[in-house]
């Protein structure tokens, strides 16, 4: 066997890094197809941002059952299985869902930054028919670059450590093709996208501050509801990015240095590795629940500026706002059952 796929771990290691990705792999299957199932149980009622969330959990599931086995079988086998087929095989994989996966994030934020309004302002309003197809495109895409070292340009190989393959990073300063090919993926590929993710989620937690901020000056206090999804936000940005930043890093080092010049260790070079595939666990938590929790924020806060702005109009003690019960005195709102049968809003 080539040496490149042989482990360059102890066995123990080995058995349980497999393990661990066991573990990982189970996780995401069941977390990620829960995602599913219960979007499935409401299709209907899905906001067209929302597919974007279950594009995200494709993408998690689909890693999970596409290159996980060979990864877990690898490890307990001591040595990379299948040589070079199976290294393009996986390389080109974790190139498409990776991708796909920081480009739904990216996509997703800019999304949700043009649904959030900024008062007084409405945010914009997206058809399925939209979102559908911002969804092939990110898959089209991510598969252009993937078959880009197919076809020449760049190329896959195995990780230092031996058990699992990717962009041949060492290769940067061995030829033109090489270095341009890392260059520019890292320019459209993570950077790009990186900036968009942090600057589309700090730019809503800033139009949901003026928000609250207008509610404030009508005496109501919703600092604790304002920190909550500010909270979210910078948990939706900072997620993935925390979990493929020590990969990213490792990988730049391994590009700018030779495997002989280098002092990273290959188990060094595993734990990032393992620990960016533990994103597929926790992205249906950050990804789905707190998503969710930030629509019916949103709502709330929609129907309370609705309710103060037609009491401003309004010198009666209460009345009725497109077929609900409105009470001046504490702006309690009541609901036909639709996402929540009673909303109380004080």
């Amino acid at each position: 066997m080539d040496d490149r796929y042989m482990s360059k771990l102890s066995p123990t290691v080995d058995f349980w890094a497999g393990i661990y990705l066991v573990i990982i792999a189970v996780l995401s299957i069941l977390g990620n197809a829960a995602v599913l199932v219960s979007a499935a149980h409401r299709l209907t009622l899905l906001k067209a941002p929302e597919l974007l969330t279950l594009n995200l959990a494709v993408t998690d599931i689909g890693m999970a059952l596409s290159m996980y086995p060979l990864s877990i079988a690898s490890a307990f086998n001591h040595a990379w299985i299948g040589g070079d087929t199976s290294c393009l095989y996986y390389g080109l994989m974790g190139m498409i869902f990776s991708i796909t996966s920081i480009m739904t994030l990216a996509v997703m934020g800019m999304v949700r930054y043009l649904v959030t309004g900024s008062p007084p302002k409405k945010g914009i309003k997206f058809q399925r028919r939209t979102i559908s197809i911002l969804i092939s495109g990110i898959w089209l895409y991510a598969s252009l670059w993937a078959l880009f070292p197919l076809l020449g340009w760049g190329s896959y190989g195995p990780e230092p450590f031996g058990l699992a393959c990717s962009i041949d990073w060492t290769g940067y300063g061995e030829s033109l093709n090489h270095s341009t090919f890392i260059m520019t993926l890292s320019v459209l590929c993570t950077f790009l996208p990186c900036l968009v993710i942090l600057f589309t989620y700090f730019g809503i937690a800033w139009k949901l501050h003026r928000a609250y901020q207008s509610i404030q000056s009508n005496d109501f206090q919703y600092g604790n509801v304002e920190k909550k999804i500010t909270l979210m936000a910078v948990m939706i940005s900072s997620g993935f990015l925390i979990a493929w930043a020590p990969y990213v890093a490792v990988s730049f080092w391994s590009m700018l240095h030779s495997q002989e010049q280098s002092s990273i260790t290959p188990f060094l070079t595993l734990l990032p590795c393992l620990f960016a595939k533990s994103s597929t666990v926790y992205n249906p938590f950050i990804y789905f629940i707190f998503q969710r929790t930030s629509w019916h924020e949103l709502l709330r806060l929609r129907r309370l500026m609705l309710c103060c702005s037609h009491q401003a109009r309004s010198p009666a003690e209460g009345g009725k706002l497109g077929g609900k019960m409105v009470k001046r005195s504490d702006c309690t709102i009541f609901e036909d059952c639709t996402d929540e049968t009673h909303v109380g809003l004080r």
